[in-house]
Formats: C-alpha cells, sequence, structure tokens
C-alpha cells in the first residue's frame, strides 16, 4: 500500500486530500470505516463496527471521535488507480479545533448529514470552517432508512425532506463561499455532488451511480421498504458510489493550490516559494504547514501537514519559520490510521508526516527558504473551563510540567498557565469533555497522578460606555498620561478576527492600514493604532509629544498587560479601544523607563476601564436536544433552571427538538441531569456561541467568587485608586 501511495504522489492529478465532515453521531466514522474497507486495510464486514480511525482507548469507550487522523488510501475508481488521503474528523464541539486544522491539509470535505435529523448546529459550523479556508464541499445525505424504519415516510415525503436539507446546505454554501464559488460550489443531485444512502447498511446511490448501475431511487425505495438493503449494497455499493464523486467533483491538489494559495498565505506570489506554491511543484523549495503534532512511543515527535511546495525527503535541513530554528528531517511517512509507515518522499500535493522536528507546533510554517509564515487557523472559538491541576507527589511535578507542555504543542485549543498567587498549574479547554480527556491522558497514557479542581468557567471583561479622559501618573510622579477607553462595536471586532490581525503594528505598514479600513475603522485611526490584543486596539491620539517614540514599546507592554488581565477581577479583556491623548514626559530617559511607564498605562487603563463600568461576560453555547414528546417538559424544567433560552422547538417524527443558548456556567453537570430528566432518552449537542454580558443581578456576585479564587480582595477598587 504504501509503494503505490508513493507512486501516486507524483501524479498529482491522480490525488484528492479530503476530509470527512459532520455534526456528532451523524455516521463519519462509520462512512470511513466502509472506504478504508473499500481500499482493502479492514474487513469489510467489520466496516461500521470496528471505527478504525478512532484508535485511541478513549474514542473507542466514548464513542466518538476526538482526534483527526489521517489515512492514505490507495483504491481503484472506475477502473483507475487514485491516492486519497483522508481525514476523519471529530463532530463533537469540545474537538472543533481538530477539524479547523484539518481544513488546513485538505481540498474538499464529504459533508455527512443524518437524514432524518438534516443540518444541526455542528453541520453549519463545520461547512463554514472548510467554505473559509477554500475547501469544496459535497452532500453524503446518511442514514436514509432511518426515515422508513423510524418515521415511516413515503416517496414523497422522504424526497421534500432531501430538498431541505439539500436547500439549508446550498444556502450556507452561498453565504460563505469565496468569491466566485457561491454558484459554482452548490451541491445538486443532478450532477452527482449529492449521494444518498446508509453508511451503516453499505450502500449510496446518486445520479451517475443510477446511470452506471441500472438501479433507479424507486427500486432503492422498495428495496428498503422490504428490508432488502444487502440487496441495494451489492447493486450499488456505498464505496463505489462515494469515491466516483470525490474523484469526478473535488480538487486535485494542482487545482486547489491556484485558488487557496490566497487564503492560506500572503506573502509575495512572485517570489520563489510563491510561484512554487500556486504551481504545486514538487521542484520548488519546500514550504509545508504542520496541521498536527504527536508523540510516538517509539518514533518520537511526528508533525504532520500539508506540503503545498517542494518535496520532503530524509535528510533535508529545514527551518522553523517564526522560531529561528533549524531542524533536520528524519524520516519522511504516510499514516496508514494508528501506524505510520515510511516512505522515500512526500512531493508537493500530499499529506505527510515528518520525525525530526521536535520544536514544531500545530501551525507551525516549515520551509527551506526564509518565507512569511502561513496564515494562523482561522477560529472564533476559544477555551471557556478551566482546572486547576496538581501533582500528587512532589516527585511528578517536573514530568507533570513536560506533559502539559507535550499536549499545548499537540492541540493548540487547550491552554496551559499558571496561577502567579496560589503556583497552580491551570489548564483551560473547550468544554468539560474536552478536559476530561486530556486529565485522562495525563494520568493514564503519561502515567502522572494529578488531583484536579471542580471546573472553573472562563470570564470575559469589557465596558458598556465610552469613559471620561483621565491622567495617571507614573510612580516616580515625573510622567504624566492622559487616555480613555471606549466600546469597540461587535461587527468590527468580528471582521478584525476575520482579518486575523494581532501584535505590534508596523506604522504606516499599508498592508495593516487596509486590513483596519477592512475592519470598519476610519483612514485616520488606522494610521495611529499601535498595537491589537485579544482584538482590543491601541491607538496613539497625541500630537507633537517629545520623546513618545521611545516609549512606544513600553505603552504597548502596559497595554498588553492589561488586556490580558482585566481590573475587575484578572480576566481578559475583549472589546475596548485604548486611545493614549497626551503625554508629559521626564526630559530624561532615566526616569521614564519600564518600572514607571509600564506600570502607569496598565493602571491608567484600568481606572479608565472602571469608570466605564466594566462589566464582566459569559461564555455561552448553543445547544440542540432531541427528547421524545412525553419528556418534554422535565427537560424544559431543566433548562429553565440553567438560565437557558429557548429560541427554538420543532417536531420531528415523535420527538421534539429544542434549541437554545445557554450559559457555559450552567451547563456544568448537565449532561447527567438532562440524561436523568428525560430517563436517558436524550440525543444533546452543543456549540461555542460566544460571550454576552452576564445579568447585572449576578455580575457583583461572579466578580466577587473570581476575585476570592485567585487569591484577590473580592472589593473591586475604586476607579480613583489606579490615578493615585
Amino acid at each position: 500500500m504504501a509503494s503505490a501511495a508513493q507512486k501516486l504522489m507524483g501524479q498529482q492529478e491522480d490525488v484528492r486530500n479530503i476530509g470527512i465532515v459532520a455534526h456528532i453521531d451523524h455516521g463519519k466514522t462509520t462512512l470511513s470505516d466502509n472506504l478504508i474497507a473499500a481500499a482493502g486495510l479492514i474487513n469489510k464486514e467489520l466496516a461500521g463496527k470496528q471505527q478504525f480511525m478512532d484508535f485511541e482507548d478513549q474514542e473507542q469507550d466514548r464513542g466518538i471521535t476526538i482526534n483527526a487522523a489521517n489515512i492514505s488510501l490507495v483504491p481503484t475508481i472506475l477502473g483507475k488507480q487514485y491516492l486519497i488521503n483522508m481525514i476523519d474528523t471529530p463532530g463533537h464541539v469540545d474537538f472543533g479545533g481538530e477539524v479547523i486544522r484539518a481544513m488546513r491539509a485538505v481540498d474538499g470535505v464529504v459533508l455527512v448529514v443524518d437524514a432524518v435529523e438534516g443540518v444541526m448546529p455542528q453541520t453549519e459550523t463545520v461547512i463554514r470552517q472548510a467554505l473559509r479556508e477554500n475547501v469544496r464541499p459535497v452532500l453524503f445525505i446518511n442514514k436514509v432508512d432511518r426515515l422508513i424504519n423510524e418515521l415511516q415516510v413515503d416517496e414523497s415525503e422522504m424526497q421534500k425532506r432531501f430538498v431541505k436539507t439539500i436547500t439549508h446546505v446550498n444556502q450556507l454554501i452561498q453565504k460563505n463561499a469565496p468569491e466566485g464559488k457561491d454558484q459554482t460550489w452548490q451541491v445538486n443531485p443532478g450532477n452527482g455532488t449529492v449521494t444518498f444512502g446508509s453508511a451503516y447498511n453499505h450502500w449510496a446511490v446518486s445520479t451517475t451511480s443510477m446511470k452506471r448501475t441500472g438501479i433507479n431511487f424507486k427500486q432503492v425505495y422498495d428495496l428498503m421498504k422490504a428490508d432488502k438493503q444487502k440487496e441495494i449494497a451489492e447493486k450499488s455499493p456505498l464505496e463505489d458510489t462515494m469515491f466516483e464523486m470525490v474523484v469526478t467533483h473535488l480538487p486535485n491538489p494542482i487545482q486547489a493550490q491556484k485558488y487557496r494559495s490566497a487564503v492560506i498565505w500572503s506573502g509575495d506570489k512572485e517570489s520563489e516559494v510563491g510561484i512554487s506554491m500556486l504551481a504545486c511543484d514538487p521542484k520548488g523549495p519546500v514550504a509545508m504547514m504542520v496541521t498536527d503534532v504527536s508523540v510516538d512511543p517509539h518514533a518520537g515527535d511526528i508533525a504532520t501537514g500539508r506540503v503545498y511546495s517542494g518535496t520532503l525527503r530524509k535528510g533535508v535541513k529545514v527551518k522553523l519559520i517564526g522560531l529561528q530554528k533549524e531542524a533536520t528531517i528524519n524520516r519522511v511517512g504516510v499514516y496508514m490510521g494508528p501506524e505510520f509507515v515510511e516512505v522515500e518522499s512526500i512531493p508537493a500535493g500530499s499529506i505527510g508526516a515528518i520525525v525530526g522536528l521536535r520544536e514544531a507546533f500545530a501551525g507551525q510554517t516549515v520551509s527551506e527558504l526564509d518565507m512569511r509564515e502561513f496564515e494562523s487557523f482561522k477560529t472564533n472559538v476559544e477555551p471557556v473551563i478551566t482546572v486547576s491541576i496538581e501533582a500528587k507527589q512532589t516527585k511528578d511535578l517536573p514530568k507533570l510540567i513536560e506533559v502539559i507542555r507535550q499536549l499545548t504543542k499537540e492541540d493548540p485549543n487547550l491552554r496551559a498557565s499558571i496561577n502567579q498567587t496560589t503556583g497552580e498549574h491551570l489548564l483551560s479547554g473547550m468544554g468539560e469533555l474536552h478536559l476530561e480527556i486530556n486529565q485522562y491522558r495525563i494520568e493514564k497514557t503519561h502515567g502522572v497522578p494529578i488531583t484536579v479542581s471542580p471546573p472553573i468557567v472562563v470570564y470575559h471583561e469589557t465596558i458598556q460606555m465610552a469613559s471620561p479622559e483621565l491622567e495617571g501618573k507614573s510612580p516616580n510622579k515625573h510622567n504624566k498620561l492622559l487616555m480613555m477607553v471606549e466600546p469597540i462595536a461587535p461587527e468590527i471586532q468580528e471582521k478584525l478576527m476575520d482579518a486575523k490581525v494581532k501584535g505590534k503594528v508596523k506604522l504606516k505598514d499599508k498592508e495593516w492600514i487596509d486590513k483596519f479600513q477592512q475592519a470598519g475603522i476610519g483612514i485616520d485611526e488606522s494610521k495611529k493604532v499601535w498595537a491589537i490584543e485579544n482584538y482590543n486596539l491601541l491607538v496613539d491620539g497625541t500630537k507633537g509629544i517629545q520623546a513618545l517614540h521611545e516609549i512606544r514599546e513600553l505603552v504597548i507592554q502596559g497595554f498588553q498587560e492589561a488586556m490580558h488581565a482585566g481590573p475587575l477581577a484578572k480576566e481578559e479583556v475583549h472589546g475596548v479601544k485604548v486611545t493614549l491623548l497626551d503625554a508629559k514626559l521626564h526630559e530624561d530617559a532615566i526616569h521614564r523607563g519600564p518600572s514607571q511607564i509600564i506600570p502607569v498605562i496598565s493602571r491608567t487603563i484600568y481606572a479608565c476601564m472602571l469608570a466605564a463600568k466594566a462589566v464582566l461576560e459569559e461564555p455561552k453555547q448553543l445547544l440542540s436536544i432531541t427528547t421524545p414528546e412525553e419528556y418534554m417538559g422535565a427537560v424544559s424544567k431543566e433548562l429553565q433552571q440553567r438560565r437557558t433560552q429557548i429560541t427554538e422547538i420543532k417536531n420531528e417524527g415523535d420527538a421534539t427538538i429544542i434549541i437554545g443558548l445557554a450559559p457555559v456556567k450552567e451547563l456544568i453537570g448537565f449532561s447527567q441531569a438532562i440524561r436523568g430528566a428525560a430517563q436517558g432518552r436524550v440525543i444533546w449537542t452543543a456549540e461555542y456561541h460566544g460571550y454576552e454580558i452576564l445579568p447585572p443581578e449576578l455580575q457583583k456576585k461572579t466578580v466577587e467568587e473570581v476575585r476570592k479564587r485567585k487569591g484577590m480582595d473580592p472589593e473591586v477598587k475604586y476607579y480613583s485608586f489606579f490615578l493615585e
């Protein structure tokens, strides 16, 4: 298999890099099993049961995909061999970061949708993630047999449900597809970009497969009705229909890189690397983006990613762009599910793995030449729950620190920090399950016994109005700075996220100015932005201040410190524009050093924020709960007790689907409670929905709780305290 894959890598028109994406429990992994079986890697009878790509024990035990898993397949499709580099992605919201990273490696996705449930919240999320990366979708409507077995629908009703799902998907494509692709990427049963079937029962049909096999949909319906799905599978095997759709409608890397390069890399397209990437040239300089890092007990750190230019080979020296480090490639290979299989080389256009890049992380740019880094992963999700972790035995502390370092390198959505007051190690993740999985890995996989605190919600701090102009003094009283803050409109925050701008701004840099203008910031102000941190802006509003340029770096540092730990409860600050209006600086540089300027900046920002009615924001999730009608009352009561805002209630057969917004804090322990309310007969999923201001009646109490937890005085100081 590996030798066949190696040969086909050089025939780029016969390569497809694809992802399997879906809402949880819609059948991704079952579909993957079928395709893997067709390539001869597992027994066909086990397809749908083996969960070949869920090779971590926690995945098998919980019945969910946690890690995006790569596999290289060499099936024969329509009489010709192809190399299919496939990534099976998680459907659970807690592991959405895995999906985001996978999108950077692939050129097309198979979107799997349950025929009964239709397009669900996570379905919408994954298709948006794909389209943001200029990744083309095709559609598989799965579990078609449920419509007959569970809902007893007739052929006409079945067609209506199909149309509803297809229309919903196309609306998402129209709104989110890259420019010029909103129509050409629409999915359509007529051209074969939509298939229908049952992955569990090993069959699928499309308009093109029907022409090839001679079976029509009326026959399919009648066979389903007669419970003869084995006969459908014999006449129209799932793998034949799916692979046909993939190679016919999803692009090869030569085609894809021509339009994907604009999204993934903003460097000079006329440079040597730029020209090579656009052409997907295996003879050009190596340019690879790492999308995943894992640790093999034998090989050590393995960095997996997409090769956009050049060819990876053993012995090649590469640069880890941004780290100012070099490394030598020890081995290269491909993944056959859990197994790393060494090959001779990985040319441009394929997904490969490297042994030897110990310092690399997910998102790392690897190249033979100095080049601009690939664009960072675009995500609007962030960790919302934190736990405190301590080693049970003091001797294990160094190992715990190393394990946490490794886990955060493998998973960029997992964040670690140290509480400077208590010395505790804090681990932040996307939800309870995300943290539970990583706690298990620390104890069982890495052998470090730990004690874990109850989950803690991560809040944001923001302001509700513009502050007055306030003057702060440096500790030596020799420097005075006049500042103010005001809220940034939500739509501008969103555009700043989309523009992927952060850090210290290059003054008078046209690229920066253009991005700020695109976000809705005026031309004059765009030229005066000094820094952006957590999508907060620092703006220079001064005129003719002597020696201001000498303290610019210190002002930025003070701003950054304040944005990472606000005045209410030392939580991250979001949505604030800070303007430096005036400065009176001591003429002697020795009196305006870091110990003087940084504190006055951060403290004056705190004063301004408190004067601008600083408040806490809480994270929220969009819930989708499916329950039998008889438990509707009990489920609704449980939701109301948890401050859930119900936005929609709809009926599907004998089930009721409830959609609502719930605070993350109220969802701690929710899984057990909701299953108890519905006697286990409930399915629920959640999707990150951003932050909203905490209700006024909960503000003071919550601030006090967070401050006490962090070892601070529970009472927030009046704004004048920070100006003294």
